[in-house]
């Protein structure tokens, strides 16, 4: 009996361990490229951890009066460049190498290779942030973008509770005709995707002025996230007892107080919850906002467009893609709590 227990765990940690490295390789592996530099992507990921360090050899050329850079690749040094010009140096270093350095700190790192009249080996440190500001540059419209998305994310949380909260609320304690067929339909307005919604409202938008604006967009992203938010809401109303709120009609607040100050806290798990959802739906969306915008992209918009765009600095879009993944994971971690709460484990 043991050993067939200790068979079908041994199967567990094995499935396990086989989707955490279908995760986990392809996750460093991207991370790696967003910190890569121009030559590391160009000769090849070969490594799933990003090298932060550059090795150089580097050789006085007295015929020239020039030094001759080589980089250490993974089968030995590479010819890289060959120059007397301290502002070549350093433009190749910072475009080509990721290395961020002033003239002054170059030539004095090279000058024992012309003193000393012997290569030297020297190993320069990468700039981490090169790609991630390169990106915003060479991609158009990404600091608009990235603004445009906390925008349209706010304006989806907001639409998305507001509504969402108050449906779940009036679906838990009031009796209504055809309250459970309303229950139903709002379940069958998230089934439906996004890009079927997108395409008529669209048109809607246009006519309402709306079109190409975060509110627009909001507006769409909000639609089934209000129906997911009234059903999430609506279980955690309904453990929520009566008597909290009669005693406080009792003690003299009105219905809208009484909702503020005691049933609303009370559900608060619940609205974290919810938001989570509504801000995943509107920060990770590319196909919606490549409908219906033109001239005011979102942030993962930019992003999709950058790798169609910039194939040959893969490394750029990758930079904008972790740039995109932060916000998301701060967002969960401060949310974390309520949601465990909420489906009764312990907070950590």
């Amino acid at each position: 009996m043991k050993k067939a227990q200790a068979a079908e765990w041994c199967v567990v940690y094995l499935v396990c361990a086989g989707v955490l490295m279908m995760v986990v390789v392809p996750l460093l592996f991207f991370f790696t490229t967003a910190f890569s530099s121009v030559r590391d992507f160009e000769n090849g990921m070969s490594r799933m951890l990003p090298n932060m360090n550059v090795g150089l050899k580097v050789t006085w050329v007295a015929e020239e009066r020039a030094y001759r850079l080589e980089y250490q690749g993974k089968d030995g040094y590479k010819p890289a460049m060959t120059s007397g010009d301290m502002d070549d140096i350093r433009r190749y270093l910072l475009d080509i190498l990721s290395v961020s350095m002033t003239e002054d700190a170059i030539a004095q790192k090279m000058e024992p290779a012309k003193t000393g009249n012997a290569p030297i080996e020297i190993v320069l440190k990468k700039d981490v942030l090169r790609n991630f500001v390169v990106f915003f540059k060479v991609t158009n419209k990404a600091e608009e973008a990235f603004v445009n998305s906390i925008v349209v994310v706010l304006l989806t949380i907001l639409i998305s509770v507001t509504f969402g909260s108050l449906a779940g609320y009036a679906i838990a304690r009031y009796k209504f005709m055809l309250k459970d067929q309303i229950n139903i339909m709002l379940l069958v307005v998230r089934m439906f995707p996004m890009v079927g919604i997108s395409i008529p409202l669209a048109g809607i938008l246009i006519k309402l002025n709306l079109y190409d604006t975060m509110l627009g967009l909001a507006i769409l992203y909000a639609l089934p996230n209000i129906a997911l938010t009234s059903w999430i809401t609506s279980s955690i109303f309904l453990g929520i007892g009566r008597e909290l709120e009669e005693a406080s009609l009792v003690f003299g607040a009105n219905s809208i107080q009484t909702f503020l100050r005691i049933t609303f806290p009370l559900a608060v798990p619940a609205i974290a919850a919810s938001s989570m959802y509504a801000f995943l739906t509107a920060w990770n969306d590319t196909l919606s906002a490549l409908i219906l915008t033109s001239n005011h992209p979102t942030l993962a918009l930019s992003v999709y467009q950058s790798v169609g765009s910039n194939m040959t600095s893969f490394q750029y879009s990758a930079a904008g893609g972790v740039i995109l993944v932060i916000p998301a994971l701060v967002f969960t971690f401060i949310v974390r709590r309520y949601v465990s709460n909420m489906w009764g484990s312990v907070s950590l």
